[in-house]
């Protein structure tokens, strides 16, 4: 029977072996490729001394490499900004972090245990997918994956992070998660490669132009964060959980430093143009209305006519959704009913409470549009909105026509507080579209078109595309000073902080993917 001392050598041993791993050639790896490695990530990414690994010590399957500890895979736990959170890092340093029955089910452990302790788990992906010595049994491995990914959806936030590439299969974890992040030159995701793409196709393409982080950024909407190196990127990750709340049972984390309102709220008031048709940014509404500094922009380069993000009001997170008629008018079309509408679920799911701040003239038209499904598509946020239970506030700061008017967040949508500006035009379509239909004949007939058209256009908005009707009838809570705008949501979010809704009885409803 061995002594005491003997298994203490041992310990000893083995801890030594294991911190031997991490060498100088261990790191000149990854930095010769301008990458850093899963160790100074992890420490990146967690509050200083905080994180404690899991499976250090395990071996792969079979009879690969087996002095290596920890499979190509490094997972465990830690604190990010005080609060817990469960991580896995793959370790392109072995095997090219390829994914092999147990590196599976050391990420399969923790996110178990996230789940099952309500914390949050993030992956930070740099892998060359699926082990091929290992066969089915890596695909497995996948699978089992893609498998907790669905489970723990809508349950605790879950983030992707990739740091290299994400090739086939392997994409399919991070397309279940609720965030994706990319760095720009080193990190890539396709389902096949340029390899591939060349041989099936004779294209010829680059990973970059492939799949790399501007790509997914700008075109795809795969990926929502995109920074310029690994260590913004992960201090991204960092600034994004402040406003997240563990799991789906807590509120979002209230920010413990006085909140700070805008320097001058009265800019409000001339921020919207007076021509209707003259564009501006409706990013300056939002950050005049807000805590100073609080806005956190998701997917802030896909979909740009729609505006989407965290942001803190009087201290209390908040998801906005706005038009920005800055680009294409503030049209909802394909790409940004879709991204506002998974926004809006996830803030659902994670009870943050919803503002939108409506500038819409409708959906954008043309056989494009109507052949990519903008029907099925556009409906997915009117889904969103009307499935969400989460207290909805909305502000028409100017147009809100037609169907677009309904999908964002009406009040026969489901909204709970609908707030307008004088500057508001609420109608079936705009002035210059409706006199056109409501008095062709009389227009075609008239000695001065023009001045009639005028004369018409100004009836029509006195008597029905405007704020006062759909207040009188209603449609809308209170008409509202711009400058009392800040003031108003933050005593209706008040009033709404109880909110509860009974769902009905189904397993789920079909929502039009």
């Amino acid at each position: 029977m061995q002594d005491n001392r003997t298994q203490f050598q041992r310990f000893a041993t083995r801890k030594a072996q294991l911190e031997a791993q991490y060498n100088s050639a261990y790191f000149a790896k990854q930095h010769k490729k301008g990458k850093l490695t899963a160790r100074e990530r992890i420490d990146i990414l967690f509050d200083k001394d905080t994180f404690e690994e899991i499976d250090a010590f395990v071996k792969p399957a079979g009879d690969i490499n087996t002095a290596t500890y920890g499979d190509g895979v490094i997972c465990g736990h830690g604190r990010i900004n005080g609060r817990k959170v469960f991580a896995f890092a793959q370790d392109f340093t072995f095997m090219g972090g390829s994914l092999g029955s147990v590196h599976a089910q050391k990420i399969m452990k923790v996110q178990d245990m996230a789940l099952s302790m309500g914390h949050p788990i993030i992956g930070l992906i740099d892998s060359g997918g699926a082990r091929i010595q290992e066969g089915v049994a890596s695909l497995a491995g996948y699978a089992g994956i893609f498998h907790r990914n669905v489970k723990s959806s809508g349950i605790i936030p879950q983030i992707s992070v990739i740091l290299g590439p994400a090739a086939g299969g392997a994409v399919y974890s991070p397309a279940l998660t609720d965030f994706i992040f990319m760095c720009r030159h080193t990190s890539y995701m396709f389902v096949t490669g340029p390899d591939v793409v060349k041989e099936v196709l004779n294209e010829d393409t680059t990973f970059e132009k492939l799949g790399g982080a501007d790509i997914h950024g700008t075109q795809s909407g795969v990926a929502q964060f995109i920074y310029d190196d690994e260590e913004h990127t992960l201090l991204g990750v960092r600034k994004l959980l402040q406003y997240l709340p563990s799991n789906n049972i807590e509120l979002p984390p209230h920010s413990e430093q006085p909140s700070t309102a805008p320097e001058n709220p009265d800019k409000l008031s001339i921020i919207i143009p007076e021509e209707a048709n003259i564009p501006y940014d409706m990013l300056d509404i939002i950050k005049n209305l807000i805590d100073k500094n609080s806005f956190n922009e998701i997917s802030e380069l896909f979909a740009e006519n729609i505006i989407t993000g965290f942001a803190r009001l009087n201290g209390k997170v908040i998801g906005i959704v706005a038009n920005q008629p800055k680009i294409l008018a503030g049209v909802l079309d394909i790409n940004s009913a879709e991204k506002a509408a998974r926004f809006v679920r996830f803030c659902d799911a994670f009870n943050v409470p919803i503002l939108v701040l409506e500038d819409v003239p409708g959906f954008l038209p043309g056989s494009n549009q109507e052949h990519a499904g903008i029907i099925r598509r556009g409906a997915k946020l009117l889904y969103a909105f009307s499935e969400a239970t989460v207290p909805k506030i909305t502000v028409i700061v100017r147009k809100a026509y037609g169907g677009a008017y309904i999908v964002m967040n009406s009040k026969n949508m489901g909204g709970d507080f609908n707030f307008a500006w004088p500057t508001a035009e609420i109608a079936v379509m705009g002035p210059d579209g409706a006199v056109k239909i409501l008095h062709n004949k009389q227009l075609a007939q008239a000695e001065k078109p023009e001045e009639l058209k005028a004369k018409l256009v100004s009836e029509y908005k006195e008597n029905i595309a405007n704020p006062y009707i759909a207040d009188e009838k209603g449609y809308i809570d209170e008409v509202i000073d711009p400058a009392d705008t800040r003031a108003k949501l933050i005593s209706a979010f008040d009033a709404l902080e109880n909110k509860h809704m009974e769902k009905s009885a189904k397993k789920h409803g079909n929502i039009p993917l």
